[in-house]
C-alpha cells in the first residue's frame, strides 16, 4: 500500500506536474479561463496521461531504446488524437474553443517526462496509477485556476457548462455579481498571476509542515523518575 500511497501523494501534491515540474504550462495558463475550458483539456489531458502511460508500460520491452522516444511521441499522439475526436464528436463547441490546445497536449512535457521517467521502467498497474494520479494533480490545478479566474474576472461559476455536458448543465451557472467583468484576471497575464500565488501558496504549506515535523523531532522527551526500591550493594 505505500507504493500507492506514494505515487497518490507525487501525482496530487508533492511532484504536481503544474506547481512542482512546472510543465505544460502552456496550455495551463492560455484556457483556464473558465471551468468549462479547463475542466475540458483536464479531461483530454487524462484521458492521454492514462492511456500513454498503460501503453508505454506494455511495450517498453520491445521498443529499442534508439527508437525510445519517437515511440513515445507516436504513441502519445495517437491517444491525443482520439481525445480529439472524442471531443469533437461530443462537445464541439468546446473543441472549437480549446482550438490548437487540444493537438498541443502532445507537446505536454508532462506526458512525455513521466513515459519517459516512469511508465517505462515500471509494470502496468503502477504506471497507470502514476497517470491517473499525475493527471488528476494536473488537473485539479487546472479546474482550480479556472474557478479562480472566472470567478475573479466574470463574477460567474461554471458557466457555459453545457458545452461539456449538454443540456443537463444549461442551469448550473452561479452568478455572484451581474454585468461585471475585470479584464487583467480574464486576459494571460491574470493567468499568470494566479498561476503564482499558487505556486507561492504550496510552498507555504509544505514549508510549515517542515517546519512541525522538525519542530517534533527536536521536542525534549519528558524526563521520567523510577524509584528504586531495595538495597543496593
Amino acid at each position: 500500500m505505500s507504493q500507492w500511497r506514494q505515487l497518490t501523494r507525487e501525482g496530487l501534491w508533492s511532484n504536481n506536474p503544474a506547481l512542482v515540474q512546472l510543465l505544460g504550462l502552456c496550455p495551463l495558463l492560455a484556457v483556464s479561463a473558465t471551468v468549462v475550458n479547463a475542466l475540458g483539456l483536464a479531461l483530454a489531458t487524462l484521458l492521454v496521461l492514462v492511456g500513454a502511460s498503460t501503453t508505454i508500460s506494455l511495450i517498453r520491452h520491445q521498443v529499442p531504446s534508439a527508437v525510445r522516444l519517437p515511440a513515445f511521441v507516436m504513441v502519445i499522439a495517437a491517444f491525443v488524437t482520439c481525445a480529439e475526436l472524442l471531443m469533437a464528436a461530443f462537445a464541439y463547441s468546446l473543441y472549437q474553443i480549446l482550438g490548437i490546445f487540444i493537438p498541443l497536449i502532445v507537446t505536454n512535457c508532462a506526458i512525455l517526462g513521466r513515459a519517459d521517467a516512469f511508465a517505462s521502467r515500471q509494470p502496468v498497474l503502477p504506471a497507470a496509477v502514476d497517470g491517473l494520479m499525475m493527471g488528476l494533480g494536473f488537473g485539479a490545478v487546472l479546474v482550480l485556476m479556472g474557478a479562480i479566474r472566472e470567478l475573479v474576472g466574470q463574477g460567474t461559476l461554471f458557466s457555459d457548462m453545457a458545452m461539456l455536458f449538454g443540456p443537463v448543465a444549461a442551469h448550473w451557472q452561479i452568478t455572484l455579481v451581474a454585468d461585471y467583468q475585470f479584464l487583467f484576471f480574464i486576459l494571460p497575464p491574470g493567468a499568470f498571476f494566479v498561476a503564482g500565488h499558487l505556486i507561492a501558496l504550496k510552498n507555504v504549506l509544505d514549508q510549515r509542515r517542515a517546519a512541525r515535523a522538525r519542530a517534533v523531532d527536536v521536542a525534549p522527551r519528558a524526563e521520567r523518575r523510577v524509584r528504586v526500591t531495595g538495597t543496593i550493594k
